[in-house]
């Protein structure tokens, strides 16, 4: 706890944590000030971002940047799991389908571009383990596959309406969920030698105990999803006062805001010349997104949720997922990076961001 305390002293950033229980505050006492609670809700979760940073660095110098990089993946996409699940009681599932695809979107282009960029700013040339990478792009593309297929098929003369849709969508979910266990399995257990990092780590600062690590990664996660859940009820009013299209809000700007505690992490690591935590990150947590919570929500939907949800996408959405996740295959094809590849990953994101702001898809 006194490390803890020290690090907010020293950093600057962390004094902003004053507003996280300010977020909880103004909630209760004013509701429906949408604009205000917006504005809060993202300053509270910058510093709890920074904070989630370090403890998933300080996780990856004990048990390597694989599973650090697994690690903060997986408690970062608590916060959208948190935040769909919200959605799905609710039964907004246009909002939970476009907070999934905006999150692989994000990631995949966004925060393994940003990575890239601000890491080769720093230095000439980054390497990291191509092998890596490459699994975890193909089973991204594998789970854009499962998504692409339910809407190929939704117009053809043979199916038979939305309960062929259901019915494919619980079958594929099952089966992503499986082979999502499986490279799990194939990562972290039999061929877990393959995925060593390939760079060279800086020198920093001494990592925290693994055991007050692990205790700040889950009690941080977890503020962060509470703090998500005011989000997202405000973001939408505030939009308005923003002038921001419905379309945007849901793809871009609430899917910045929840991946902003792995962006800290994969951007610092990226600085620190350990790319193979950022591209770790980055994919890893499309992935998982993609394989794992995508899945578990549609079979959720049967218990929790109004009617069952399928993967039936709009076409706007399934052409960004693919485009995204081939651009993210071909920049990490080599296992080495420069700051011009991802400029031109952020490019292609700066495409799509703009394309929703100017010209939305319509819900289906």
């Amino acid at each position: 706890m006194t490390l803890l305390i020290g690090e907010v002293r020293r950093n600057p950033v962390l004094w902003l944590l004053a507003f996280v229980p300010a977020v909880f505050l103004a909630e209760k006492l004013s509701p429906d000030a949408h604009t205000l609670l917006f504005v809060l809700s993202v300053l509270a979760i910058v510093p709890l971002a920074t904070l989630l940073s370090h403890a998933t660095e300080s996780v990856a110098a004990k048990t390597g940047d694989a599973v650090g990089g697994l690690l903060n993946a997986t408690l970062g996409n608590l916060t959208e799991l948190v935040i769909a699940l919200t959605a799905l009681r609710a039964g907004q599932y246009m909002l939970v389908k476009a907070s999934i695809a905006g999150a692989i979107v994000t990631n995949s282009l966004f925060m393994l571009g940003a990575s890239f960029l601000l890491g080769g700013l720093r230095h000439h040339v980054q390497e990291y383990n191509k092998v890596g990478a490459r699994v975890q792009a193909g089973l991204l593309f594998l789970a854009t596959m499962a998504l692409v297929i339910p809407s190929a098929v939704a117009g053809a003369d043979f199916a038979a309406g939305g309960a062929f849709t259901e019915t494919l969508s619980v079958g594929l979910s099952v089966l992503l969920i499986a082979v999502y266990s499986l490279g799990m399995l194939f990562s972290l257990r039999t061929h877990k030698e393959l995925f060593a990092g390939a760079g060279h780590d800086e020198a920093h600062e001494k990592p925290w105990p693994i055991g007050l690590a692990l205790a700040t990664l889950a009690g941080v996660t977890l503020v962060v999803a509470l703090v998500s859940e005011v989000f997202v009820e405000s973001v939408q009013k505030a939009a308005e006062s923003f002038g921001m299209s419905q379309a945007f809000v849901g793809f871009v700007v609430v899917a910045l805001v929840g991946a902003a505690a792995e962006m800290a992490s994969a951007f610092s690591g990226a600085r620190k010349n350990r790319l193979d935590l950022s591209v770790g990150i980055a994919l890893g947590s499309a992935s998982q997104i993609a394989l794992f919570v995508a899945p578990v929500l549609v079979l959720l939907s049967y218990v929790i949720g109004p009617t069952p949800m399928d993967l039936l996408f709009w076409p706007g959405a399934v052409v960004m997922i693919l485009v995204a996740t081939l651009t993210a295959a071909l920049v990490t094809n080599s296992g080495r990076s420069a700051w011009f590849v991802g400029v031109l990953a952020l490019t292609v994101y700066a495409i799509f961001a703009m394309t929703l702001y100017l010209m939305p898809p319509q819900a289906r």
